[in-house]
């Protein structure tokens, strides 16, 4: 599991302009299964993404393609981590200790 943190490096406004393009990307992402949580920071200066089912190459690559990592707009942290305890929701995330 992944959180990845996006840090904007640009006004607002520019962040607004790329939006529509930023929200494809997500959806893409949505659809493959890889991101399942997603919203800005809240003051908005960022905004955060849980991922799932991919390595970090895969993701660091995934991340490059954000319209907002393209045109400069904003940077990303990745944290990688596991997933011990979870919502039944998110049961099926959790990691297993091994045997």
């Amino acid at each position: 599991m992944f959180i990845l943190e996006l840090t904007y490096t640009a006004p607002l406004d520019r962040i607004e302009a790329a939006h529509p393009e930023h929200v494809a990307w997500l959806d893409t992402h949505y659809e493959s299964g890889v991101f399942i949580a997603s919203g800005p920071k809240n003051p908005r200066d960022g905004a955060v993404i849980v991922a799932v089912g991919v390595d970090r190459a895969q993701i660091e690559d995934i991340t490059k393609d954000d319209p907002y990592s393209v045109a400069g707009l904003a940077e990303y942290s990745i944290t990688n981590f596991r997933a011990m305890r979870t919502s039944a929701a998110l049961e099926e995330y959790r990691h297993q200790r091994p045997a």
